[in-house]
């Protein structure tokens, strides 16, 4: 008894493992590939409880006992051995010797293992249902149409994202001009600009909105990259977490078409006439670098001195 358990301590630690992770890895109903998760799960569990079973029946003593002593205390596991490996006692071992040599050893005519055959003739079967269920019946998805399909839904993934506006940024933004868009900008403004801006774009804390003059630049780019990142420094927030892209586009739009309105009491005009020649958004100026701060590594400068020394001739 003692003997049984400890044989069977591995397989049953690797059957329950692999019980575990075929718990854990089984996909929920939502999942595209469930089915076949499903299927190759079951296949690795069948595959482990058969190495389980192989295993523990291997796992009889050979050189301890005879045959005959094996036989009788595992009696039924020797029976299904015997079945399953075809083998041969070493009393008998003789009686399948060929007879042909090499320094003294000799080779066992013995035939292929049961189980072996089942294997190898098993995977012909599974084959055959394959080749039938796939390229026959077509009631399989073959890599070509499993490759389809992810391809048609990224495809509507895709179709999706470009609906929703969330490839929009400052570099590809358009000006909308359809009414029913303008509308919904109208009310992405209402319910967040009106405080700053006042309810006609006229501006309370933040500037007039109606006028030409623009301290960040106008035009739809620019507006959006305003939207976008904000203005900390004067109080205006970062709308990129609250607002789709394509809502930044929108209420965008809706702002400027408040151009040329008269708002009730509209604020003096800030910063300068906006042209659409102006720098457009996202376009750095160019930085001027104090040359004292500027640090150089002289152990990495080469200097050809040969041309050096022949310029300095020529200047003499």
């Amino acid at each position: 008894m003692r003997n049984f358990l400890k044989r069977g301590v591995l397989p049953g630690a690797l059957f329950l493992l692999n019980a575990a992770l075929y718990a854990q890895t089984t996909p929920g109903k939502d999942s595209a590939t469930d089915e076949y998760s499903k299927l190759a799960g079951a296949m690795v569990f069948l595959l482990v409880a058969f190495l389980f079973v192989l295993f523990f029946i291997l796992s009889a003593p050979k050189y301890k006992y005879s045959y005959e002593r094996r036989r009788e205390r595992f009696s039924f596991l020797a029976k299904i051995s015997s079945v399953l490996n075809r083998g041969v006692p070493i009393e008998r071992e003789k009686d399948i010797m060929l007879d042909h040599d090499f320094d003294g050893i000799k080779e066992l005519n013995n035939t292929i293992p049961p189980w072996f055959n089942i294997l190898f003739y098993g995977t012909i079967v599974i084959a055959a249902i394959y080749l039938i269920d796939f390229h026959v019946l077509g009631s399989g998805n073959v890599m070509v149409d499993e490759y389809l399909q992810e391809v048609k839904i990224a495809n509507d993934k895709r179709d999706e994202l470009i609906r929703t506006g969330a490839f929009i940024n400052e570099n590809n933004v358009v000006l909308l001009t359809d009414a029913a868009e303008l509308d919904k900008g109208k009310q992405i403004y209402v319910a967040n600009c009106t405080p700053c801006h006042g309810p006609d774009g006229g501006g309370t804390v933040g500037p007039n909105l109606t006028d030409k003059n623009w301290i960040h630049g106008g035009g739809i780019k620019n507006v959006f990259t305003t939207i976008k990142n904000g203005v900390p420094a004067k109080g205006m927030i970062s709308w990129q977490t609250s607002l789709t892209p394509k809502q930044m586009q929108q209420v965008g739009s809706y702002v400027l078409s408040l151009q040329g309105t008269t708002p009730a009491n509209g604020k003096v005009p800030e910063g300068p006439v906006w042209t659409e020649v102006d720098k457009p958004a996202g376009q750095d100026s160019l930085k001027v670098t104090d040359s004292s701060k500027v640090k150089i590594d002289s152990t990495k400068v080469k200097i050809d001195t040969s041309k050096v020394k022949k310029d300095t001739l020529k200047a003499k």
